[in-house]
Parts: structure tokens; C-alpha cells; sequence
């Protein structure tokens, strides 16, 4: 199930993530630079391409060490005291929910690529992805037992999005990828919001105030009907680029004692 054209679906995917205030402001108010899209563009999203392929298809002690790793890093990000927003970046609830919209972008790659699939596939789908929440800290019992807990959950979910000044100025700086120079930002950010926007149920576009109509939905489908096709016919080492690189490199790594994050 991993084909590289699934990365168009990123941004609409970290968007969510962080459409819940705590996350949102713990991700733009960290002081571990690090681990920073601002700071290190490329690492942030080697790390996080990584931690997917890692989680997914990792083996048991690959994802031990990647937890470690991950709680070690997530233990510096917490609310200052007296901070408006309290959070903490190891809080099983939120990580709960960042765990549960990368599952939704699965099953929406998968929709996108391959259209709609069976019912065994998708339960073998939604067991393996528990492990991106049980790879943070998130105990196997907290994840919904089947799809349909995990719709029931979902719904209930979306009725505590929350943006404010800071995490909408932060999503929409990442929408219009304000974090990479500014020659590369414009020319990449307008198609990059386009697509991030598309992919973005209406929720998520009517919290942070994106404008969409008709003309640009049928646009869309155009672009993503033709990407799909395209997608799915090209070799498999093309195609699964670069989660397969991501994959190869983060073994690499945990096998020299290299850091994952």
C-alpha cells in the first residue's frame, strides 16, 4: 500500500494533526529546533516519512527504539507554566489523535489510489496502523477495536477542533510552505495550498478560513483523477519512492547507532 504519490496528501494530513489547539500549539511553540519543519525542513520530514515506514513495517525491536527515541524528544515539549494552552507532547489522548489522522490518511491514500477495497483488506489496514499509535505512547487498549469504534471515535473528535492566532498562523505559514526560502515558496506554495486545501474535508478548510468553491473542486479531481492513474503504473521501486528509501535509510541508521529523530 505505499506508493510515493500518497505524499500529496501530507500537508492536508499535518494540517489536521494540528487542528487540535494543545497539538497545534505544542508543535508551534517548541524550543526543540531539532526537530523543527522551520529550522530543518529536510530532517523534520525524513524523521516523519520514517517513523511512518517504521511504524508500518518495522520490526518489533526497530519500533521499540524508534518509541524510545520519540519519548525521549516528546519530553521536552510541554506548556510553560501559566501558559494560556496547557499540553504536553507525551499526553496519550493527543497523540491518540495525531495516530488516528495518519490512519485517515491511509484509507484516504488508499481510496485515492486504488478506489475502494475490500472489507478483510481494510481490517488488516486498520490492525497494522494502530501501530502508529501504540509506537508513541498510546496503549493498544486506548485504540479503537475495530473500523467502526474507529468511525464513532473519529466523529466524536472532530467536535473538539480548535485553531487560535498562533496555530492558524502556523498552518497557514506550512500551507503556503512560508518555512522553506522564499524563491522555492513561490513558486511551490500555490500549488501546494491548492492541493492541501483539496484534500481537507470542509471542517478542517472552514476552521482556518480557506476559500473553496465548485471550479476548484472539479479542478482538483481532474489533477488528482490523472496523478492516480499515472501513480499506480510506474515501476515498483519508482512508484514506492521515497517511503522505500525512508524505510532503507532509517535501518541503516538504528544499525550504526544513528538517531531516528
Amino acid at each position: 500500500m505505499v506508493n510515493g504519490a500518497s505524499l500529496a496528501l501530507a500537508g492536508a494530513n499535518v494540517v489536521m494533526q494540528l487542528s487540535r489547539r494543545p497539538v497545534g500549539r505544542a508543535v508551534a511553540e517548541s524550543t526543540v529546533h531539532s526537530g523543527s519543519l522551520a529550522h530543518h525542513p529536510v530532517k523534520r520530514t525524513r524523521t516523519t516519512l520514517s517513523y511512518v515506514m517504521v511504524a508500518l513495517y518495522g520490526t518489533d525491536e526497530e519500533r521499540r527504539e524508534l518509541r524510545r527515541q520519540v519519548t525521549a524528544q516528546h519530553r521536552a515539549v510541554r506548556a510553560a507554566p501559566g501558559a494560556p494552552v496547557t499540553y504536553r507532547a507525551t499526553d496519550p489522548e493527543l497523540q491518540l489523535w495525531v495516530a488516528a489522522c495518519m490512519y485517515d490518511g491511509v484509507r484516504d491514500a488508499l481510496d485515492l489510489l486504488y478506489g475502494p477495497v475490500g472489507a478483510q483488506f481494510a481490517d488488516e489496514v486498520y490492525r497494522q496502523c494502530a501501530r502508529f499509535a501504540t509506537t508513541l505512547q498510546v496503549p493498544i487498549e486506548a485504540w479503537p477495536r475495530d473500523r467502526e469504534a474507529f468511525d464513532e471515535y473519529w466523529r466524536e473528535a472532530l467536535t473538539r477542533l480548535e485553531v487560535d492566532d498562533v496555530t492558524t498562523r502556523y498552518l497557514l505559514d506550512l500551507i503556503d510552505l512560508r518555512f522553506l526560502p522564499s524563491a522555492l515558496a513561490r513558486v511551490m506554495g500555490p500549488a501546494h495550498r491548492f492541493l492541501t486545501t483539496g484534500f481537507l474535508a470542509p471542517t478542517f478548510r472552514d476552521l482556518l478560513g480557506l476559500e473553496w468553491d465548485a471550479a476548484r473542486q472539479r479542478r482538483f479531481e481532474r489533477v488528482v483523477r490523472v496523478g492516480a492513474a499515472v501513480a499506480v503504473r510506474l515501476p515498483r521501486p519508482v512508484r514506492e519512492f521515497p517511503w522505500n528509501w525512508c524505510l532503507y535509510d532509517a535501518r541503516r541508521r538504528l544499525r550504526r547507532g544513528r538517531p531516528l529523530v
